[in-house]
């Protein structure tokens, strides 16, 4: 089924299960559910909490964590992605919770200098393609840090 939002590949800010994530990093959080019955953290977000069934709330995190995996995307998949081409996806694993990795882009790095586990720290920018014009989401995105 395609997607027939005009403003994709945007994030659906109006998606009940995401919305918060991208309203927290609007904010400069970076915040991923947890429950308040078993404390575990849940990536991605679900209705309830998949271990317990508890209620889960929305909880920020330090936004520091390890390269997981990483990908450097040198051809764009559809059209809105040609302008950004090479940029380097990644699964980072929050420092939490290694369990939970959030699918993010990586930057202001050489990709030739990543590695597995390096220290990465969240910032935060705007997320724009040329198909949707005059519109950004602010979303969480990763840099190499110090510790």
């Amino acid at each position: 089924m395609a997607i027939k939002r005009a403003d994709f590949p945007l994030p659906d800010l109006a998606d009940a299960l995401v919305g918060e994530f991208f309203a927290a990093a609007a904010r400069s959080e970076l915040c991923i559910p947890r429950c308040g019955l078993c404390d575990r953290w849940c990536w991605y977000p679900e209705p309830v909490c998949p271990v317990c069934s508890g209620k889960l709330a929305w909880t920020a995190t330090s936004g520091r964590g390890r390269l997981f995996s990483w990908a450097m995307v040198r051809r764009a998949f559809i059209p809105a992605f040609a302008d950004l081409v090479p940029f380097v996806t990644a699964l980072v694993a929050l420092e939490e919770d290694p369990a939970v990795r959030v699918v993010a882009f990586i930057v202001d790095v050489d990709p030739e200098a990543l590695c597995a586990e390096m220290p990465v720290s969240v910032t935060f920018r705007p997320l724009r393609f040329p198909t949707v014009p005059d519109r950004e989401v602010i979303v969480p995105m990763f840099t190499p840090s110090a510790s």
